[in-house]
């Protein structure tokens, strides 16, 4: 094998009983693939996986381990996956097929029959048996060290996505019947060897194990290999690219160009150090308005990226609008030119938030300049659950298309480089749940990059897809101490493959931020220096830290833009406030009532109707919160921004001289772009109500007289006691602690008399806020002490059960070089994915029950929800598959239920009533993915239910409400 070339691996020099080992059979034609062909398939599969498809930064990480470098690297992962499946060279895996095992035996492979070995058969599955052939090879004939063995020969062992444990390992050295021959001859040795001899001379690198053997390989090495050998298998044990055709010519050599010129994969990101400056790179790459200048925050997060350390963590702390994101795609895209990341993750806090950032960084890939020859690809995925629903995720085209004269992919020549827009492509291959991380480009939820830090199957895979991109993640002050745990942990993963960073947060404590750069840094970091981190008070801050160079900080200024907003305390009764709102709005405006739980939503809606109805005043009241089905969600959100957006005013839809009102749970604190002319506001943890401030007078415009100035009502809290005791619902949601802090910081603004006392100065205030909740002094009247001090205890038991709780499933922090990848995800989850339960397992929630709801008329037709804009009202059919389009309009509708489904025994219950009376067998088919295996939930025409003892009712305006006590 040459450095550019496949690995030559021919069948000529095997023997005749060698060549009858299988690899793959299928029954329906008895079509069967030799194990011969398919190593040598997996092995040129991964000569061009290295050369075309992974980026230079995680090829740099094998390289780094190995004597003679890049060159080493490539021979040694192209050997692994041609050796990944030589455990089917054994009794064990042999006798499952009776014709292709007698065939075998009749070319001298005796083994013991079918009965013989049927259940012991498991005590070897074949990674293991390739394992453990492999490692004896190493050790008995070429004189390696155990240690050294092992590293190697595990990633043979885990190539199914979970690496064997020593237990494994011992149980099957204790059945050697399962590998070899009980004939002194011992035919099958003499089989394995020839295939470990014949890869080894194939692959090129029987001269180099010398020099290997003495070379300890790293954890990230090992792991990065280990995803590749997936991949590899993954793509050479596709029927669609490989076909078990008897009558193909298996020594074609034109076999794996022909599959690979058909996978027709993209070629990673390959960007260049961009020379603009920041005015320049960001009026390019983002379209900025006409006369619009680089904010300073922005500025200086290109400046950094371009001298920070190569592999480092960025923070970006500033003000809601100053346009973070922006900024650390810049940064971005220069910190990958630097590394050889062949790709960007962003990581959002929830499915809405990640839904709104896709179509912002299809916008930036659509500006950025290809440097390949002709028109290039990316390769983008939406990695949530609810992708396929997307339409801007969907309506990508799933191939790349290449113009003739790069239609040679084959080729080993270096195009020119030139400058052109690079197609965006959703690739059929790289869709899936497991394999939509492995894209150049994605955007998800926070979720899939905490399960790189969760023992789970194929967690290598994971592990690959992260170690040669540049990670982005935003609202890092949004993750709990549950969270927090596994992303610390994956931090210090992306830090041990040198993958660039960038945080960003308008609120993060300062605690918080040394705890996310010494996770980076592990081992490396050092205590001293980043004390600086804990102790910096300037805002907005630029920090950067890296492997090879001291701490950076940068305080650039703000951009100027700043409001000041005035506090006020009410009583927290919904008549007084409807009251209120009936007299500051008696000039128009727009105000919004921002509540912690979705139940006060629908209660203070409620009251505020029937009050401006008895007052006979015209006030709308909208409501907005996360218990809408999603095509009603999408919908509202849509409604919100043109509304109150920040173009509103200039379409003519926001309500000026007229009013209108807003109940809001959370989801108006992050993702949408929304303002309000006066806000109402639950107590809440400090950081999420300086967000809701953000949603306040955000825009300018003209506002009405009497809300000139913004104003802040704060509610949520009996304040005639001390210290104020927060409403139930609230308690629930976020705790004691933090709203008492969050009341003790705002105390000296809430009780002052004078309205310049009561003023929050944003951007100014933000982070003295910040750090005064989440410090450890004293804050607030003395008498507020004692209970400060009892919630103080409960928070910190509180997190105690989250870290321990966390820590049972969390992947254990990379070891030294030296050790290997045995048992790397023993006793963990299995496997991990996007769905509920999954997400649960890196989030502290409950299991929540997820339904998809249709109508049910009085005839006992189902038919999708009437009002939909889009295919409303259609009839679903029962006894056969809805066509795609209309199953993808019921799909739309999925609804989660609300915290009572979550206690054991209603969700048990619920689950039980809805697959007893909805199951419709129709739709349980493959080709229906959308619905097969969900719930569904119908509604009758007046949009009610009953579910576990309980009434539900949906409608279009205020979504599920759960009635209790009837």
């Amino acid at each position: 094998m040459t450095d550019s070339g496949d690995p030559s691996l021919s069948p000529d020099g095997l023997s005749f009983a060698t060549r009858q080992v299988w690899a793959k059979h299928v029954l329906a034609d008895e079509a069967w693939l030799p194990l011969w062909r398919h190593m040598a398939d997996s092995g040129a599969v991964m000569a061009r996986l290295w050369d075309r498809w992974l980026p230079e930064q995680a090829r740099r990480v094998v390289s780094a381990d190995l004597p003679e470098g890049a060159a080493d690297a490539r021979r040694l992962a192209v050997w692994l996956a041609t050796l990944h499946d030589l455990g089917k060279a054994t009794p064990a895996f042999a006798f499952q097929v009776d014709r292709l095992a007698n065939q075998m035996r009749t070319a001298g492979l005796d083994m013991p029959t079918r009965g013989q070995l049927e259940g012991e058969h498991k005590k070897a599955p074949h990674g293991l048996a390739g394992q453990v052939l492999l490692q004896r090879w190493l050790t008995d004939v070429h004189g390696w060290d155990t240690t050294r063995a092992s590293q190697l020969a595990t990633i043979i062992g885990g190539h199914h996505g979970v690496q064997p444990t020593n237990m494994e390992v011992a149980e099957l050295a204790r059945s050697p019947q399962l590998l070899y021959s009980r004939s002194a001859a011992d035919a099958w040795s003499a089989t394995q060897h020839e295939l470990l001899d014949w890869a080894a001379t194939g692959c090129a690198v029987l001269t180099r194990l010398a020099d290997w053997a003495s070379r300890p390989l790293s954890q990230p090495t090992q792991v990065i290999l280990s995803g590749l050998v997936i991949v590899a298998d993954w793509f050479a044990s596709s029927r669609d690219f490989f076909p078990l055709d008897q009558d193909a010519d298996l020594t074609n050599p034109q076999r794996v160009s022909a599959a690979w010129h058909a996978l027709n994969l993209p070629r990673p990101w390959e960007p260049v150090v961009p020379r603009e400056d920041a005015q320049q790179l960001l009026g390019t790459r983002f379209d900025l308005p006409e006369g619009a200048s680089a904010r300073p925050v922005q500025a200086e997060a290109i400046r950094m990226a371009r001298a920070m350390d190569t592999s480092g963590m960025m923070l970006i702390e500033a003000p809601m609008g100053e346009g973070k994101t922006e900024a650390a795609l810049a940064a971005a895209e220069i910190l990958a030119a630097r590394t050889g990341a062949g790709g960007c993750f962003v990581a959002l806090p929830t499915m809405a938030t990640g839904n709104a950032m896709f179509d912002r960084i299809t916008g930036w890939l659509q500006h950025l300049p290809d440097h390949r020859a002709g028109t290039g690809a990316h390769s983008v995925a939406l990695a949530h659950s609810k992708a396929a629903l997307n339409d801007t995720y969907i309506g990508l085209p799933r191939e790349p298309r290449y113009p003739a004269m790069d239609m040679d992919r084959d080729s080993h020549q270096q195009p020119a480089r030139t400058a052109a827009p690079a197609q965006l492509v959703a690739h059929h291959w790289l869709r899936g749940r497991k394999k939509a991380m492995l894209a150049s480009f994605v955007v998800g939820t926070i979720d899939q990059l905490l399960f790189a830090g969760l023992k789970s199957r194929h967690l290598a895979l994971r592990h690959l897809a992260i170690s040669g991109k540049v990670i982005v993640i935003d609202e890092v002050h949004a993750y709990d101490t549950y969270m927090s745990t596994y992303l610390e942990r994956v931090l210090g993963w992306l830090g041990a493959y040198g993958v660039p960073v960038v945080v960003l947060s308008a609120t993060l404590p300062a605690d918080r931020r040394q705890e996310l750069a010494r996770s980076y840094l592990g081992r490396h970091a050092a205590g001293p220096e980043l004390e600086q981190l804990a102790e910096n008070r300037d805002y907005p801050l630029l920090a950067a830290v890296g492997h090879q160079t001291s701490l950076r900080l940068s305080a650039p200024a703000a951009s100027g833009r700043s409001n000041t907003v005035e506090l006020e305390r009410v009583p927290d009764d919904p008549e007084l406030l409807a009251q209120r709102l009936r007299a500051e709005l008696a000039g128009g405006g727009c105000a919004v009532v921002v509540r912690n739980t979705v139940r006060r939503v629908h209660e203070t809606a409620q009251v505020l109707r029937a009050e401006f109805a008895r007052a006979e005043v015209d006030i709308p009241v909208t409501v907005a919160h996360a218990r809408f089905v999603d095509a009603d969600r999408l919908a509202r959100d849509a409604w919100l921004l043109d509304h109150v957006g920040p173009h509103s005013e200039q379409n003519g839809t926001r309500p000026v001289d007229s009013a209108h009102v807003v109940v809001a749970s959370q989801v108006v604190e992050q993702s949408l772009d929304v303002d309000f002319d006066l806000m109402v506001t639950d107590l809440a943890p400090i950081d999420l109500m300086l967000q809701r401030m953000g949603r306040l007078h955000r825009h300018p415009r003209q506002r009405p007289a009497r809300l000139h100035d913004a104003r802040c009502l704060v509610t949520g809290a009996d304040w005639a006691v001390s210290p104020p005791q927060p409403d139930t619902g609230s308690l629930k949601v976020y705790r004691s602690y933090p709203l008492l802090r969050a009341a003790a910081v705002l105390e000296s603004r809430l009780a002052a008399h004078s309205p310049e006392q009561r003023r929050v100065h944003l951007p100014g205030d933000i982070n003295p806020l910040i750090q005064s909740a989440y410090g450890s002094g004293e804050a607030g009247p003395d008498a507020w002490q004692p209970a400060m001090a009892e919630a103080h205890a409960a928070e910190e038991l509180h997190a105690g059960r989250q870290r321990d709780e966390a820590r049972e499933f969390r992947l254990a922090a990379p070891k030294r070089p030296g050790s290997n990848l045995l048992g790397w995800v023993a006793a963990g989850v299995g496997d991990a994915d996007d769905s509920s339960r999954g997400r649960a397992q890196v989030r502290d929630s409950d299991d929540t029950l997820e339904v998809l709801v249709v109508q049910q008329r009085n005839d006992g037709v189902f038919t999708t929800l009437p009002w939909l804009a889009e295919n409303g009202g259609q009839e679903l059919p029962t006894d056969a598959p809805p066509p795609a389009w209309l199953a993808r309009t019921v799909a739309q509708c999925a609804l989660r239920l609300p915290f009572p489904f979550t206690i054991s025994r209603l969700l048990d219950q619920a689950i039980a009533e809805l697959e007893d009376t909805n199951h419709i067998p129709a739709w349980q088919v493959p080709e229906c993915y959308h619905l097969a295996g969900e719930l569904i939930l119908p509604l009758d025409e007046n949009g009610r239910t009953r579910l576990a003892g309980l009434d539900l009712t949906y409608t279009p305006a205020d979504g599920l409400e759960v009635h209790y006590g009837r």
